[in-house]
């Protein structure tokens, strides 16, 4: 029994074909709508599975040119994020034979193709319990990595991604002197599509790192939206999804987690970092014009349209750049639409963890780098012109 599966997001479609291979179907998979009808006519397969939403040609026109080629019968399920009623009764009429709405798991995936084509002969036992979440969204996320050989050796990534389907993990190893590289390549094998390894072969800081591996995940056509999160999770990748969820049920261009000590969350810090961090917030809200709660939590997500703004050119400071990040914002959109399109969400969790790169003394450091980003960006104008601001940021720091 052989099964073609369209999606122009191929960390939707390579968990799916695996699991349908595993169940011993015959399973083909196009992330190109043309592609997909070309391959039908000579794959010949006994279901259809396709996405509504893609570029070029939709899952509905694919639909209708099914409906009138010579095997005009072969069962169609529509796997989508697309929930507009209007859609599902138009996919109805022009005569899919199901309608699954994503998110949902890969069990019930399977099941309805069961019900639908029967099962192969050389059906094997997949257990039920390994199941995986379909998700509507696919997501980046840039892990920076200085010797941290011991932290992650953690299944936590591992593990995630194996449950959770569209999310793609850079980890950027920003020079590492122990085993990190190692270690980071050992990780990614036999994930290759969910697992990239960005290697710097000298240390530039995690502010660079992080930049770095956000451009790079930006050439990932199928990612709606990327972010980074710190190596040592202190959020971890639960947390993260939220932050996920919220930017993608909304018009935020940037979710920033935030710190915020509440009943309910599990929020750790040392008292000594407490105190300092009260007074560098202070002197960031003067420098941003925004009421920040937390601007140097390490885990951000963004729209993917908002990320050659962000991290274009490099920063002036090689930890503050968050607070860099919205100034950009703010100077391209304004302040007061840049508090718009950024919102600060409560974490669940944080802890902080031992071993940190960031000492009291960088703390300290910390409130001079911040004098220096208002220096640099003192004479930067809001402009409704992108490349005027990034010509003008390029002068500042080559003034500074």
């Amino acid at each position: 029994m052989k099964v073609l599966a369209i999606d122009d997001q191929q960390l939707v479609l390579l968990p799916l074909q695996k699991r349908l291979i595993e169940l011993g179907y015959q399973v083909k998979i196009e992330t190109d709508a043309k592609k997909g009808v070309e391959l039908f006519n000579s794959f010949n397969p006994d279901l259809v599975i396709v996405d509504i939403n893609m570029p070029e040609v939709s899952g509905l026109e694919i639909v209708k040119q099914i409906r009138t080629s010579k095997k005009p019968t072969t069962p169609i399920m529509v796997l989508s994020g697309n929930t507009n009623d209007t859609t599902i009764t138009e996919s109805f009429d022009l005569g899919i034979n199901d309608y699954m709405k994503k998110p949902l798991s890969l069990n019930e995936i399977c099941a309805r193709v069961k019900r639908l084509i029967g099962v192969p002969a050389n059906a094997n036992f997949v257990n039920p319990s390994n199941n995986t979440i379909i998700e509507q969204r696919c997501v980046g996320v840039v892990i920076p990595c200085y010797n941290e050989e011991e932290r992650l050796l953690s299944k936590e990534f591992t593990n995630f991604i194996d449950k959770h389907s569209g999310y793609h993990l850079c980890f950027i190893n920003d020079g590492s002197k122990d085993k990190t590289l190692e270690v980071l390549n050992n990780l990614r094998k036999g994930r290759e599509n969910f697992i990239t390894v960005y290697d710097c072969e000298k240390n530039g800081g995690k502010a660079e790192a992080v930049r770095l591996g956000m451009l790079h995940m930006a050439k990932h056509k199928d990612l709606d939206y990327i972010g980074f999160l710190d190596a040592d999770l202190s959020t971890d990748l639960a947390d993260f999804d939220d932050l996920v969820t919220t930017i993608e049920n909304s018009n935020f261009k940037i979710v920033s987690g935030s710190r915020i000590s509440r009943m309910g969350a599990n929020i750790t810090k040392e008292s000594a970092r407490k105190i300092i961090s009260l007074t560098i917030n202070y002197i960031i809200r003067k420098i941003l014009g925004m009421e920040f709660k937390d601007t140097q939590c390490g885990a951000k997500i963004f729209h993917k349209d908002v990320i050659e703004l962000s991290f274009c050119k490099k920063f002036v400071t090689k930890w503050i750049f968050d607070v860099e990040i919205f100034k950009r914002m703010a100077l391209y959109y304004s302040t007061e639409k840049a508090k718009k399109l950024i919102c600060e969400q409560p974490l669940k969790r944080w802890i902080h963890a031992d071993g940190s790169k960031l000492s009291m003394k960088d703390s300290f450091k910390i409130v001079g780098q911040l004098f220096q980003i208002a220096w640099v960006y003192r004479n930067t104008k809001k402009t409704n012109n992108q490349n005027s601001v990034e010509s003008k940021l390029i002068l500042n720091q080559e003034v500074a």
